[in-house]
């Protein structure tokens, strides 16, 4: 029995809870799924699967034993492509995931440029504001906007950036003046929705930290969105420097408090590039890892950025 192909089967209705579907993904029959996993669990002599005649569900050690598989046949494929890369020049689909301010503010531009000198690799854009599992959303590079600090990962901080606080040039003109935190208790402020955390914005100065708790006036989970609100001059808003810097420049937006540091988490600010901890890095990860690193160094570059 090719014991390998049992696991990717076994794996694959573990998730799709399905041997229709899993024969249909592997160019199979159903009933060829059925009896190789069948084998498989007598050669374990271990249940894997419930089989009814409408659901498949796992046992208790279908789960455990699943869970386990995800990384090893994870770790597997990424083996097949290195070996494949170091004959072959690099190619093929590159996952990558981002934050969505970074991801349709910065990426864009970056993937169009590399995909001009490297159009063999396809690069797989996914947003979202949240991170992500690496290895069970079958990703090779996720930008996180904070250090990872799950096991199994590694990260490469791509640039070191801050948050400025800004709004519309409209709304500063009509709002109590700021010269100190304090005084935007007075103001309208727009917040990032964090799950289960209060509205904070930490300032940090030569004199030490201070903390601001306020109210919102809007509240989004979207940088997008935050940053269109201030810009109609619905209030201030907290946002990256790189994503903020272009309405800077073009006079649609002012900063606040350029004295201080901002943030609305921790200060240990910047862009960190996260792959999964392996010993061989995919030769087409390092190669758009390498690129984006050269495009983004210094402030002056990454404020220069293509959009």
């Amino acid at each position: 029995m090719d014991r390998l192909r049992a696991m990717e089967l076994f794996l694959s209705v573990s998730q799709t809870r399905s041997f229709s579907e899993t024969a249909r993904l592997f160019g199979i029959s159903a009933t060829a799924v059925s009896r190789m996993i069948t084998e498989f669990e007598d050669g374990l002599q271990v249940k894997l699967l419930l089989r009814s005649t409408r659901q498949v569900s796992l046992t208790e050690s279908g789960q455990e034993y699943a869970a386990q598989l995800e990384g090893i046949l994870w770790t597997i494929n990424q083996a097949h492509t290195s070996i494949t890369a170091i004959s072959s020049a690099p190619q093929g689909r590159l996952r990558v995931h981002a934050r969505t301010m970074f991801g349709q503010r910065v990426l864009p531009g970056l993937i169009a440029r590399f995909r001009q000198a490297h159009p063999e690799i396809l690069v797989e854009l996914l947003l979202s504001e949240t991170k992500v599992d690496l290895v069970k959303n079958n990703i090779d590079i996720d930008f996180r906007i904070s250090p990872p600090v799950e096991a199994g990962v590694k990260r490469r901080m791509l640039f070191h950036s801050q948050r400025y606080l800004v709004a519309s040039p409209a709304y500063a003109e009509k709002m109590p003046a700021i010269h100190q935190p304090a005084d935007l208790l007075q103001a309208q402020c727009l917040a990032y929705y964090l799950p289960g955390k209060d509205h904070i914005w930490h300032f940090k100065n030569e004199a030490g930290v201070e903390d601001i708790r306020f109210s919102p006036r809007h509240l989004t989970n979207n940088g997008i969105a935050l940053l269109e609100l201030a810009k109609l001059g619905e209030g201030i808003a907290l946002l990256d420097d790189y994503t903020v810097y272009p309405d800077l420049a073009a006079g649609n937006l002012v900063r606040l408090l350029p004295d201080y540091v901002v943030s609305n988490t921790t200060f240990e600010e910047g862009m960190f590039a996260t792959i999964v901890d392996s010993a061989i890095i995919p030769a087409k990860v390092k190669l758009f890892l390498d690129f984006v690193a050269s495009q983004v160094a210094g402030e002056a570059q990454r404020f220069a950025l293509p959009k």
